[in-house]
């Protein structure tokens, strides 16, 4: 079993135990071209407070990502140079996202402080999840392009 694991992570074989996206086994593709919005990536989310509080929360994994997280599962909602408008729900260049209900609690009642909105940066990227329990960008804001893994690819997966 460890071996079958072990060859699993060298050949970018991930397991996905969260609901922001179908449960199951995933691979990761390298993305041999720019990214574009709506391409669903692994992505590293980058050492900052307010994922290591996420972490504490139990929305994120630990895994070997820098700051010692297990890379994201999302899709990228916007690139640099998009704006984004945070209220109820996420508005991309004045077009609202759809399934980006932005919430002010999480389920256990703890207040969930949302990212303002603004300008992508360049070498960055918004990222989201349909899943209304999902921790993204509407929280966390963009992040590093350089913690892209490459493109998702579902092989054995259901639905939660």
């Amino acid at each position: 079993m460890v071996a079958l694991a072990g060859t699993g992570f060298i050949d970018g074989i991930r397991l996905n135990l969260t609901p922001s996206e179908p449960l199951g086994i995933w691979r990761i593709e390298p993305l041999s071209r720019d990214p574009v919005v709506g391409d669903l990536v692994f992505i590293c989310p980058p050492p900052r407070p307010q994922l290591e509080e996420a972490w504490k929360r139990g929305y994120l994994r630990r895994g070997l990502c820098a700051g010692g997280f297990a890379p994201l599962i999302k899709t990228i909602a916007a690139l640099p140079g998009q704006h984004i408008e945070i209220g109820n729900t996420v508005a991309i260049d004045g077009a609202v996202l759809n399934a980006s209900l932005v919430r002010a609690s999480d389920g256990q009642g703890r207040p969930i402080i949302p990212y303002s909105g603004g300008i992508v940066p360049p070498g960055h990227v918004f990222l989201h999840s349909s899943s209304a329990s999902s921790y993204d960008s509407r929280y966390f804001g963009p992040v590093p392009d350089s913690g892209l893994l490459g493109l998702a690819e579902p092989i054995l997966t259901f639905d939660p």
